[in-house]
């Protein structure tokens, strides 16, 4: 019965996260966090709604996750990303201590691989999960928005 929540499963969540982000007018990144295979963190980015540059989908569910167990450190779950974290979230879930990470979509420019940063040495990370679909989201986004302009 677990085999249906595998990454695939999990990024789909953090998927229609990202739509919802979409919908809102911001970029469209979303995240899930899991522990036991039970997500107890959803987020989307909301920047714009906050007019927060801190309020990264990562950053809202690192808060949500921290809230829902009662303490700061996310040992044992796994955050699903649909894009590669920026060094600010990385930083986070560093001092979060997360046990795994897995994104979507590399970030070529501003991703925490091509920054060069450190995360939390027990962290795993994993990348290319549904990456199509969570760059596909992305482009139609901006896309639409230079379209707008």
């Amino acid at each position: 019965m677990d085999a249906i929540f595998d990454d695939d499963y999990f990024m789909k969540k953090a998927l229609q996260e990202a739509e919802v982000a979409f919908e809102k007018g911001e970029i469209p990144v979303g995240a899930v966090i899991v522990v036991d295979n039970r997500i107890i963190a959803r987020a989307h980015n909301l920047t714009e709604l906050l007019n927060d540059v801190t309020a990264h989908a990562e950053m809202q569910a690192i808060t949500a996750a921290a809230n829902f167990l009662g303490g700061k450190y996310l040992t044992k779950c796994t955050l699903y990303v649909t894009l590669e974290p920026c060094q600010m979230c990385a930083g986070a879930l560093y001092w979060s201590q997360i046990s795994t990470i897995v994104y979507g979509a590399k970030d070529e420019q501003r991703g925490c691989g091509v920054m060069g940063t450190t995360l939390h040495p027990k962290t795993v990370l994993r990348g290319g999960v549904l990456a199509t679909e969570a760059s596909e989201l992305m482009k139609r986004f901006f896309i639409e928005k230079r379209n707008l302009n």
